[in-house]
């Protein structure tokens, strides 16, 4: 009997549908037990029956429920997609390793709130008044503009602006600094794409969430890009 007890011990720990339900609720308050059996009729999950018919579930159960309801709640990600995303986490796809985090929106999004007239952006960057015209022509730099035409310029275009002046220094022509802009606009559309669902349903817990994902994802396209300009630069210097 001791021998028979341990063995029985060890089982893995199940749960009914209602207990299920009982752990989820407090992040989950939508949780029913209609949306737990839907699920297993999707194919999301597959609780085990008892003798008597019931649904058992065991902790990678649980998991997978929990996996769905946030990529649900979070990213708006069709069953299909997230689906998708289980089998590859089935089969090993999925790396265990949690990714890095970049800066926190608060400090990736900061701004000093300085406003600047063109004759100061201009003495402060370098360039001259023609060449910031034609870096605001090539859409580099949006000033705004105010009611008797006068345009203000923010930290951020100051950066921009110190930066181009550095590239037409070397020999580049405002014209080629267009193509800065576009990968700009590119890159800005695809990260947009993300947070696109959160931003349809407007709430600061949407906001703040929508944040963090612009923030690192921006942070680590800026790092693969730098990384690869100077890769790809290293080869051209070894050839």
């Amino acid at each position: 009997m001791a021998e028979l007890r341990a063995v029985t011990d060890r089982r893995p720990r199940t749960h009914t549908i209602g207990e299920v339900i009982n752990l989820l609720r407090t992040e989950f308050p939508d949780i029913t037990v209609s949306k737990i059996r839907f699920l297993e009729s999707k194919g999301l999950i597959h609780p085990d029956r008892s003798a008597s018919g019931y649904r058992m579930f065991d902790d990678d159960d649980i998991q997978r429920i929990q996996y769905v309801l946030t990529e649900q709640r979070d990213h708006f990600l069709p069953l299909k997609v997230i689906k998708s995303k289980l089998a590859a986490w089935e089969k090993g796809d999925a790396s265990p390793v949690a990714p890095d985090h970049g800066p926190p929106p608060e400090a990736y999004f900061s701004s000093s709130g300085v406003s600047l007239s063109a004759s100061e952006i201009s003495r402060s960057s370098g360039l001259s008044r023609s060449q910031l015209e034609e870096v605001i022509d090539v859409g580099l730099i949006e000033p705004s503009e105010l009611p008797d035409g006068s345009q203000i310029f923010t930290d951020a275009d100051l950066q921009i602006a110190r930066a181009a002046h550095r590239l037409l220094a070397r020999g580049l022509e405002p014209r080629h600094l267009r193509g800065i802009r576009l990968a700009a606009d590119r890159q800005t559309d695809l990260l947009g794409q993300l947070v696109a669902p959160l931003l349809r349903h407007r709430n600061p817990d949407n906001q703040r969430r929508s944040a963090e994902i612009l923030a690192d994802t921006a942070n680590a396209t800026a790092l693969a890009q730098e990384t690869l300009v100077r890769s790809r630069l290293r080869k051209l210097l070894e050839h």
